[in-house]
């Protein structure tokens, strides 16, 4: 089954939310450690490569 593809109002409500996610982890971490970072830069590169290829399409 194919998939359907994201509107620009759908990938817009994905990086909000995204970025939401990330202020709010890096405002209230007791500390900012390697893992948060790197799990920051995973979570960013899952939400937004998907992102560019149905923006790029």
């Amino acid at each position: 089954m194919a998939r359907k593809k994201l509107t620009p109002i759908q990938m817009g409500f994905i990086v909000l939310l995204w970025i939401f996610i990330v202020a709010y982890i890096l405002l209230y971490s007791p500390e900012i450690t390697p893992t948060v970072i790197i799990s920051i830069i995973m979570s960013g590169i899952i939400v937004f490569i998907p992102i560019y290829k149905a923006f790029k399409k």
